[in-house]
């Protein structure tokens, strides 16, 4: 039998009075794959089928759906595919088989959304005691939406310092995992990779022209499954000190077949067919979760504020949350 499943489960205290408590749990099922063979059946007329003593192989085959979930494993939830065999013998406990199969979902960036460039502005006005400090302003820009693993985004950005003290350009790309279940979502988001820029001086500009940040070997965006997504986007943060951070968010979709060398081209079944996986190799064969963001945040916030970390030179100089 064949069976492929997304399934998420998490629990939350909850608080019901003074010295009232319970456990509310959340959980959910979607099935994407459920298939059944025979390999061997007895005759109709009810005698028993033998084997000699030997070795006995059954091939079988079966077509996967046209549309299935990519493979995930995260905290609260996950995309599993497997294939479970049984052997019923007379007077005998049932032998049992079962091998875990990997899905990866096509996901052909060489498609004018995921082609189409992305930017932002963002400006903040810094105050100290009710004093007006100056404005910091960050634009940035991406020449593309979707990436592949591997692949090195060239961020363009100007960040302009109008206050009178010197602030610090970050730049991150963070995987946003969203479980949902009853009408309810749980999030988890972490830090996949980051860099640190140079401090830009009280009255002065900084310009990336296309500033370097590599993709590591990350899963794949899974955008179509009801109760799991996994989404990615990339913060430019400025670390204003003082006051809390400012924050520019681009979207982006980590896809599977990369950007074609003569342009955009739509997808179909041979592109499908090129799926490059080389970035599967440098996974390990259980795949570590993203790093915890307690790991990398020393504040309070750390639930809903991803930190980057920091070069071993700079790590006195930029202790805090990344993300107010």
């Amino acid at each position: 039998r064949a069976l492929g499943a997304a399934r998420v489960h998490w629990t939350e205290s909850r608080s019901a009075g003074s010295s009232t408590a319970y456990t509310q749990s959340y959980s959910d099922r979607v099935e994407f794959l459920s298939h059944r063979d025979t390999l061997l059946a007895p005759p109709d007329s009810g005698e028993v089928t033998v084997l000699p003593a030997g070795r006995h192989e059954f091939p079988f085959t079966f077509q996967l759906p046209e549309t299935l979930a990519t493979s995930f494993e995260g905290k609260h939830g996950s995309v599993r595919y497997w294939v479970k065999a049984k052997l019923h013998r007379p007077w005998s406990a049932v032998k049992k088989a079962k091998k875990e199969f990997t899905v990866i979902e096509p996901i052909d960036i060489n498609t004018p959304a995921l082609l189409a460039p992305q930017a932002g502005a963002k400006e903040k006005l810094v105050r100290a005691w009710y004093c007006n400090r100056g404005q910091v302003s960050v634009t940035a820009k991406i020449d593309r939406k979707g990436y592949t693993p591997g692949e090195v985004i060239p961020i363009f950005a100007e960040i302009d310092n109008g206050t009178n003290r010197a602030v610090v350009p970050k730049a991150a790309i963070v995987q946003t995992q969203t479980f949902v279940a009853r009408g309810t979502k749980k999030q988890k988001k972490s830090v996949v990779t980051s860099m640190v820029g140079d401090a830009v001086a009280a009255g002065r500009r900084e310009v990336w022209h296309g500033r370097a940040l590599k993709i590591p070997p990350v899963g794949p965006s899974i955008l179509c499954c009801r109760i799991i997504q996994v989404e990615y986007s990339l913060k430019v943060c400025v670390d204003i000190p003082g006051t809390s951070k400012l924050l520019l968010e681009l979207p982006l979709v980590i896809g599977t077949i990369p950007l074609h060398p003569f342009g955009s081209r739509t997808s179909s079944v041979s592109s499908q067919g090129s799926v490059r996986l080389e970035w599967l190799s440098a996974l390990p064969e259980r795949p570590e979760a993203p790093p915890e963001y307690s790991v990398v945040v020393s504040s309070p916030e750390a639930e809903r504020s991803p930190a980057l970390p920091s070069p071993p030179e700079l790590r006195g100089a930029l202790e805090g949350p990344f993300f107010a």
